[in-house]
């Protein structure tokens, strides 16, 4: 637990990571977060007497120290931000802690320098792959090198797109699996046979679309890998194909397609089906930053290559950086690519920093109190929070 007192008690700092999938959140000094929720606001129509009226699904800070036990006021809280995050965005967030919620103290960190804190290297560069965007950040003693990030606007959603696109191409019905009340057995890419499940009629198309979206999250997290060296049709026909069922009730093999679709975030040229157009494939982003970097931390920079993020968890991510940094680093440079070895360690990199960071007792001086915030307003977070 956090070492922080406020009002004479001893009071567990709360750390949340929100991302734009999911939002991470717990108790400073444990191992993982209580709760992984979506990053997802949902909207009622209602009727009151007669006269519609509409309810949101906000609230998200709130909401998720409900779903962890705890109440906004009583604790200090440390958030992550991108390092691309603007002035007036950080000031906004303060703001709405201490105004809103009124919290006893915040701070904002970066979610590269936490990851790069949870891998133990206060001095590396992180490449972060989640569900928006994939980006290079250098940390050098902690602290983040703006001037030296560069990202690409895929990432797990990019993927997500790209196997709806090739499942429709071909015929392939695509449904939630809450509106299936019963499916049959059935051989391999024979038609499904399934009844639809009662469901009220007023569910909107963004609902649906969300619900796919699940469901295509699951089928590359099965069945998407990175091929080990640039995509050859003529190697990967010789790889294993990997069996799939839909909600549905149908289910085929997946050979060359599950190497073709993710090729795009590695390779550009391989070209995209639809949507974001990729510049910059994952090995590019990382020599380009690096390259952006005084040229005395260069060598630190590719001797601690962090990879973190939910989309790094695509079988074969690592594997692939690091053959294609091998092939592109300088022979005088020292290459050493860190992950952690499972899925939910890399998911979690940042809210794991975080959490290791606010339990320090050293970390306490640095908090924004509640105080500070009202003798020198909001901007007072752009000179605590580095």
């Amino acid at each position: 637990m956090s070492g922080a007192v406020y009002g004479g008690d001893e009071v567990g700092a709360l750390v949340f990571d929100i991302g734009h999938n999911t939002v991470r959140a717990g108790y400073a000094g444990e191992d993982s977060p209580k709760v992984d929720i979506p990053s997802t606001i949902g909207i009622w129509l209602d009727a009151e007497d007669d006269v519609a009226q509409t309810r949101y699904n906000i609230g998200l800070a709130c909401n998720t120290c409900l779903e962890i036990g705890a109440i906004p006021k009583d604790h200090p809280i440390l958030l992550t931000e991108p390092p691309w995050i603007t002035p007036p965005k950080r000031e906004e967030m303060a703001e709405l802690m201490f105004e809103k919620y009124n919290v006893p103290a915040v701070y904002l960190a970066k979610n590269a320098s936490l990851a790069a804190f949870a891998n133990g290297r206060p001095t590396c560069l992180v490449v972060d792959s989640g569900a928006t965007h994939t980006s290079a950040v250098p940390v050098h003693d902690g602290y983040v090198l703006t001037q030296a990030v560069v990202k690409s606007p895929v990432g797990g959603d990019y993927l997500s797109s790209q196997c709806r696109t090739y499942l429709t191409e071909r015929g392939i019905e695509l449904v939630p699996p809450s509106i299936v009340a019963y499916k049959e057995l059935t051989k391999p890419d024979d038609p499904p046979i399934w009844k639809r499940r009662n469901i009220p009629p007023n569910l909107t198309d963004s609902w649906y679309n969300y619900m796919i979206k699940e469901v295509m999250q699951d089928f590359q997290a099965s069945v998407l890998q990175v091929s080990d060296v640039s995509y050859d049709e003529e190697v990967v026909k010789t790889m294993p194909a990997n069996h799939y069922e839909f909600p549905n009730g149908f289910h085929r093999d997946f050979g060359v397609e599950r190497f073709k679709i993710p090729e795009p975030l590695f390779n550009p040229t391989t070209g995209a089906k639809a949507g974001i157009q990729p510049i910059l494939g994952v090995g590019s982003l990382v020599t380009t930053s690096v390259g952006m970097c005084d040229i005395d931390i260069r060598p630190a920079m590719y001797g601690s290559v962090v990879v973190t993020g939910g989309n790094s968890s695509l079988q074969g991510f690592t594997e692939r950086l690091n053959r294609d940094l091998a092939a592109k680093t300088p022979p005088s440079m020292r290459l050493k690519i860190i992950s952690a070895p499972g899925a939910s360690e890399r998911r979690f990199g940042a809210w794991t920093g975080g959490s290791i960071l606010s339990s320090l007792g050293s970390f306490q001086q640095l908090w924004v109190s509640k105080q500070e915030y009202e003798e020198s307003g909001k901007v007072v977070v752009q000179s605590k929070c580095l």
